[in-house]
Order: C-alpha cells, then sequence, then structure tokens
C-alpha cells in the first residue's frame, strides 16, 4: 500500500447515538441529513440550527430532537455520514508510514469535504460546551479510535512501547486538530513533521 493509494477512514467515525423515541423513518432521517450538509456547505456551521434544519427538511421540530439530542450530534452525524464507516485501515508495515498516509489522508478529506467544517465547529464548540466536550473526549476513549490500531500494531512490531503510543496519539490528535481550526491544511508538510515527532520521542530530559 502506497501513500498515493492508502484510503483512510477518517479520525472521530463512530455509530450515530439514537435515542428511546421511535424508529425514524429512513427517508425522513436522509432529507434531514441533507438539509443540515445543505446549511452547512452554504452558510458554514452556525447556519445549522435545528430551526433552519426542520425547516428545509420539511420536518417538525421535535422530531430532530428525538432523533438528535443537541445540534452536536446532527453535525457529527453529518461528518460520519461523509467519512463512512467502511474505508480500510492503514497499514505500511511501518509507523512511520502509517502515520504520514493517515494524518496525509485526514487532512485532504478535512479540506476537500464540508466534513471538515462541521467537526472543525464541533472541536470550537468544545471549548466551552459540556456537551460537545464530552463527546469529544467519548470518541478519543473508543477502542475503535482510528489511530490506536495503527498504535497496537507498532507495539507488536516493537517500533514503540505502549506508553509511548498513548503520549504519541495525543501529540497527533492534537496536531491534527490544530492544523484544522487554523486552516493549514496541507499534507505536504507531513512526512516533516511526523518524521520531527518520532525523532523527538528518543530524546531523554538531561538529569
Amino acid at each position: 500500500m502506497t501513500r498515493d493509494t492508502a484510503a483512510l477512514r477518517p479520525a472521530l467515525t463512530r455509530t450515530p447515538r439514537r435515542s428511546g423515541g421511535p424508529r425514524r423513518s429512513d427517508t425522513a432521517h436522509a432529507a434531514i441529513l441533507d438539509a443540515a450538509e445543505a446549511l452547512l456547505t452554504t452558510g458554514g456551521p452556525s447556519a445549522v440550527t435545528f430551526e433552519a434544519v426542520a425547516r428545509a427538511a420539511g420536518a417538525g421540530k421535535p422530531t430532530l430532537y428525538r432523533w438528535w439530542p443537541d445540534r452536536i450530534d446532527l453535525l457529527l452525524e453529518v461528518y460520519d455520514r461523509q467519512t463512512g464507516a467502511t474505508l480500510p485501515e492503514v497499514d505500511t508495515g511501518s509507523f512511520e508510514e502509517d502515520l504520514i498516509v493517515s494524518i496525509s489522508g485526514l487532512w485532504r478529506f478535512w479540506r476537500e469535504s464540508v466534513a471538515g467544517r462541521a467537526f472543525a465547529a464541533v472541536v470550537a464548540e468544545a471549548q466551552f460546551d459540556e456537551t460537545a466536550r464530552s463527546t469529544l473526549v467519548e470518541r478519543l476513549r473508543d477502542p475503535a479510535f482510528p489511530l490506536r490500531p495503527v498504535i497496537a500494531r507498532a507495539v507488536t512490531r516493537g517500533e514503540i512501547t505502549p506508553s509511548e503510543g498513548e503520549g504519541l496519539r495525543e501529540f497527533v490528535v492534537a496536531l491534527n486538530w490544530l492544523r484544522l481550526l487554523t486552516d493549514r491544511l496541507d499534507e505536504t508538510e507531513v512526512p516533516a513533521l511526523v518524521a520531527a515527532l518520532l525523532a523527538g520521542r528518543g530524546r531523554r530530559r538531561p538529569a
């Protein structure tokens, strides 16, 4: 698998949270997500309100509240819908190459899709909204979080230790979110950033 052909399952995908309400109509569900995606495309994240989505989809606000507890859940389902849940994992046989392929693919996806705007809005909102913050933390702890398999394989191959893996995961997530929020998603910079990150892990503070 090469950098150019490797597919990426983008970070932070999840199974949408289901409510205890009536089973939702697939047609109505799709119409609401279509409306939210269209509003996101034309007006940005701030345009995606339950009022606007309900009006555009021809649905009632109570329907949206039954299916999505809040706006954050709706934005994340728009994000997840675009990322897809079946894209293959990255496995090149090298931890460094896996990171380069994964990060490059994610940045390209965020830059070229409306999903990147949706996720950036969630990360930004998490700074002052407890619900958004809790949702992001839940995703980071998910065993299916895409970086975890990459790190687990690197540990198995002896490229890193388990404790190093957890720290590197935090650094990679921080790097991704920083670049997303500051609109600096240039994947040509990724190889040098990954090389610097991995070189730095071997340095120890003098006693």
